[in-house]
This record gives C-alpha cells, sequence and structure tokens, in this order.
C-alpha cells in the first residue's frame, strides 16, 4: 500500500477537530480485498463505513433480469457504502484490483458527525457531489443519446480519474472486456462490441489485450459532447 494511501492522510479528516480526528483513527481499521471481492452485497447488513484508501471498485446494481448494472468505478478519495445512516446496503461493491480500506464502525461515525460540524459538512457535500454524478449519468441513459457518445463519455471520465499518459495517449489503468462495458453501458454485449469498433475506426481509442487507450482527450470531449 502507498504510504500517502493511509487512514492519517484521508480527505474527511481535514478541518475536524483534533478530539474527533482521535477518535476516527483509534475506532477504524485498515484491511486490505483482493481483486474480484464482493465488499458490500445488495440487502445484507454491515455495520461499517467502507473508506477507499487505494484501488478501484465498481460499484453496482442488478436488474430484474439479474444483468449487472454499473453505478460508479470509485478510486481513492471515495467511500464505498451508498448510505451514511442505515447498514442495509442497496448496492453490490466489487474489487477491481487490490484494495485498501479503512473502516469505521457507523455508529461511531454518525456520533462524531453529533459533534463535529465540520465532519458533517464534508460527509453532505460528498454525497452531494455523488448525487449530481448519478444525475449526469442518468442524463446520458437516454435513448436520444448515441451509444457512441455515451461510451466516449463513459471512456473518457475513466481515463480522466484513473489514466495513465503514454506517448500515445491516455492509457486507462483497468482492464475493460467488452462484457465490462456493456455492464456500464447498460447494454447489450453485441450492441457494445460494434460500438468498440466504431470508436476504434474513428480513431478515438486503442484496444489491445483489454486495455483501452484513448489516442486524444479533447478530441473524445468533443464527441461526446456535441459529436464529430
Amino acid at each position: 500500500m502507498n504510504p500517502h494511501s493511509t487512514a492519517e492522510h484521508l480527505w474527511i479528516l481535514k478541518g475536524i477537530k483534533p478530539d474527533t480526528r482521535r477518535t476516527f483513527l483509534q475506532a477504524g481499521k485498515t484491511i486490505s480485498c483482493p481483486k474480484g471481492h464482493l465488499c458490500l452485497r445488495e440487502r445484507e447488513k454491515d455495520p461499517n463505513i467502507f473508506f477507499i484508501l487505494d484501488g478501484k471498485v465498481q460499484i453496482y446494481t442488478l436488474t430484474k433480469c439479474g444483468k449487472k448494472k454499473i453505478l460508479y468505478i470509485l478510486g481513492q478519495d471515495n467511500i464505498a457504502n451508498d448510505s451514511f445512516l442505515y447498514d442495509s446496503n442497496t448496492i453490490y461493491c466489487e474489487t477491481m484490483d487490490l484494495c485498501h480500506f479503512y473502516l469505521v464502525p457507523r455508529q461511531i461515525l454518525l456520533a462524531l458527525m453529533e459533534k463535529d460540524l465540520q465532519l458533517m459538512k464534508s460527509l453532505f457535500a460528498y454525497q452531494e457531489k455523488k448525487l449530481a454524478r448519478l444525475e449526469r449519468q442518468l442524463k446520458n441513459t437516454v435513448g436520444s443519446i448515441y451509444l457512441e457518445r455515451r461510451l466516449a463519455s463513459k471512456l473518457w471520465k475513466l481515463a480522466r480519474d484513473f489514466g495513465q499518459p503514454t506517448s500515445k495517449g491516455v492509457l486507462i489503468d483497468m482492464d475493460l472486456t467488452i462484457t465490462f462495458l456493456s455492464d456500464l453501458l447498460g447494454a447489450p454485449r453485441e450492441t457494445t462490441s460494434r460500438v468498440c469498433k466504431k470508436l476504434v475506426g474513428q480513431g478515438l481509442i486503442v484496444i489491445e489485450k483489454k486495455k483501452i487507450l484513448i489516442t486524444d482527450m479533447e478530441r473524445m470531449a468533443s464527441f461526446h459532447k456535441k459529436d464529430l
């Protein structure tokens, strides 16, 4: 684990009272989870809040047909849980690589929120930002938006959050299979495959061994915002 990806460096600790910080760090614990581990399951109860120290997770739900619908890809400086108040999950959280979490008991966190206004404000601000992100995603799922533009938008955001600059463009640092992308789009696998080929054909992306490289971030942004 990166020494800077520790509980002491968590964003939630900025500006809070010394006593709050001390209790927060004493009450929690750090855990590691391998790739493919289900940390949270829908309808199951968990007494802890999962702060992501490093690694990446996918947050998803299941449709009535049992198909996965990915809501978020989250990394460092995020919280895996969908709710602070209730211990019953409404989502699944699955690790995409080796991840480290800092677990804080929910009841202790709620008690600290009552005593420290800055802590409460930081958590509310985080939830509002997450909700705004979900609202933007819902706008991008309407039928009037072409699948090519939807996929381009999601890949651009992944490159922004998890990209590694190279001489040929920005490489998204995760395995992106057609099945995973279809779950991300909420579209059939065959349709997603055709959409990927269109983006490759237009020179926007390069796909090699489950890795996707965006050749030009500005051109990709222009494409998903107003089409070519």
